[in-house]
């Protein structure tokens, strides 16, 4: 049902009285930036979860040390530069002058060992660095030092990874904090300030302009650059009805919709007040995500098998609408980028039914129910019950079960058997910035107990990481990530269904907005 409404107090009025939420006050100022996000703030543990809105929030709260421009180059961000040791062995590195954390106190070299010993091991690059690492520590207060067992190729790469998991850095205190338990301390290292005592978790999220962080003295680009703030706050307000966001935009009331539901883009086309800019041009991945531990798929032929009943063309179709939003690419490291190629899937993303029927009779499938993880208030969640039909056609038995997305990431860290709570799949999203080769693609991690939720455990696929890990070589770094895909078409972690670009909807009022693979806020201007 289309709703309309005068202010933003009403149409947060109705929202409150179906959630029973308390209104807040002094929701709105001239220099106020009003944004509904995908989702909802509910985790504030940037190394807790991939979930891209943790993400988000890490970025507002929280400086990296390099950082990738519009280009995808690495770049310094936190740091002044780095030396490269002639033997390849030895990263020095040094901080800029006046980096400060929110409560005043200088960012040192130990608050970044720290901050990185947190992350590694929770991260796929990470947990490859470290691999090859003999030591990180501080130096003095602004420089510390990597040691490497062997030369690396991806050094830079991995501090400057712009997506999940990004390794920010926070205050050594907070760093040391044991790596089962989530951080409480919200004390960051970027331009924004979280305001925790306004969180209302499923109302709204609220950031203030960090008046002493120091930019850099270069223009934004990407997530590189100067991140200059011109707003005094920005809110990320938690509307879950998808026609009252556009709505709410439509009549000024909030300044933009982070990812607007594709069908409803043709409200906003044609309005002169409104603007539909793809922010992420290079796009993202829809993914099926397997659980490896239980049966039936911690037998890889069976898995294999998903590859046979799924295809792309449905999910893409039903998801994004229009082709000019989606592709149909079945390469791991995404179309149109130097390793792509549809190696050992030339036959499978194509429904063919009978094959994936074949394969579960010669495998002894004996009918276990797959529980999919269905989360109905995300875009790619919602085609769960597409997953579960041609998963059905293919010979599986599916137990769909709905929730809300924070609670899908809640549970996919379940280890459990899916019978006692856990589960076998999900449909997730990756930005393609996240999947641009074989150690940066958190679901190709096959190291057992250390790899990403799922779990997956191959020696050869992991092999073949560290090969690609070692060689700056770009023709051998082809050869082996076609290696790579080509071991996980027989040792499946996962299934890509495909392509599509999302863009978000921003009121003209609102300007300067980067083109990045996570959504930012810096560098934006708002009209008074």
């Amino acid at each position: 049902m289309r709703i309309r409404h005068n202010g933003i107090v009403k149409w947060v009025a109705h929202a409150a009285l179906a959630a029973g939420i308390a209104l807040m006050p002094g929701m709105a100022s001239a220099q106020t930036l009003k944004v509904v996000m995908h989702s909802d703030v509910k985790i504030i543990d940037p190394y807790w979860t991939t979930a891209y809105i943790v993400r988000n929030y890490g970025y507002m709260v929280y400086d990296t040390l390099l950082a990738v421009d519009d280009k995808l180059q690495v770049k310094p961000q936190m740091l002044e530069g780095w030396k490269v040791s002639d033997d390849k062995l030895t990263y020095t590195f040094t901080l800029r002058d006046g980096l400060l954390f929110h409560d005043g106190k200088p960012v040192t070299a130990e608050d970044c060992v720290a901050s990185l010993n947190r992350w590694a091991p929770k991260d796929a690059m990470g947990q490859k660095l470290m691999s090859f690492a003999k030591e990180l520590k501080a130096v003095d207060d602004k420089t510390f030092v990597l040691v490497l067992k062997e030369p690396y190729g991806l050094v830079l790469e991995t501090l400057g990874k712009p997506s999940s998991l990004v390794p920010f850095i926070m205050p050594k205190r907070v760093a040391e904090t044991p790596g089962n338990v989530q951080i409480s301390d919200t004390t960051g290292s970027g331009p924004f300030v979280f305001r925790k005592d306004l969180w209302r978790p499923g109302e709204r999220t609220i950031y203030d302009k960090f008046k002493d962080y120091k930019p850099r003295p270069e223009p934004a680009s990407g997530l590189s650059g100067g991140k200059v703030v011109h707003v005094d706050r920005v809110e990320w307000i938690n509307i879950t009805d998808p026609q009252t966001t556009i709505n709410a935009l439509l009549s000024g009331e909030i300044d933009m919709i982070d990812q607007p539901v594709i069908e409803l883009l043709s409200l906003l086309e044609g309005d002169k007040n409104v603007h539909v800019v793809d922010l992420n041009p290079l796009g993202a991945q829809i993914d099926f995500r397997f659980n490896t531990l239980h049966k039936p798929f911690d037998n890889p032929k069976i898995r294999q098998a998903v590859f046979y009943a799924l295809n792309q063309k449905d999910f893409l179709v039903a998801g994004y609408t229009n082709p000019k939003f989606f592709k149909e690419c079945k390469a791991l490291f995404i179309c149109g980028t130097p390793l792509a190629t549809d190696k050992g899937f030339e036959d499978k993303l194509t429904s063919n039914f009978a094959k994936s029927k074949e394969i579960l009779k010669a495998e002894g499938y004996d009918g276990t129910p797959i529980v999919l993880l269905y989360a109905t208030d995300t875009n790619t969640g919602r085609l769960t019950p597409i997953l579960k039909a041609l998963l059905e056609r293919g010979g599986f038995t599916v137990d769909m079960q709905a929730m809300d997305w924070n609670t899908v990431v809640a549970r996919r860290t379940r280890k459990e058997p899916p019978a006692q709570g856990g589960w076998h799949g999900f449909l997730t999203t990756w930005v393609s910035a996240d999947l641009l080769d074989p150690v940066m693609s958190a679901f190709l991690g096959a190291n057992c107990e250390k790899a990403a939720i799922g779990w997956p455990c191959d020696a050869k696929l992991e092999e073949l990481r560290d090969a690609f890990a070692r060689t700056t070589d770009p023709e051998k770094r082809k050869e082996l990530a076609t290696a790579v895909q080509v071991r996980m078409s027989e040792y499946p972690t996962h299934v890509q269904l495909g392509q599509f670009n999302v863009p978000s909807a921003i009121r003209s009022t609102v300007r300067d907005h980067l083109e990045a693979p996570a959504p930012v806020f810096w560098n934006m201007k708002k009209k008074q």
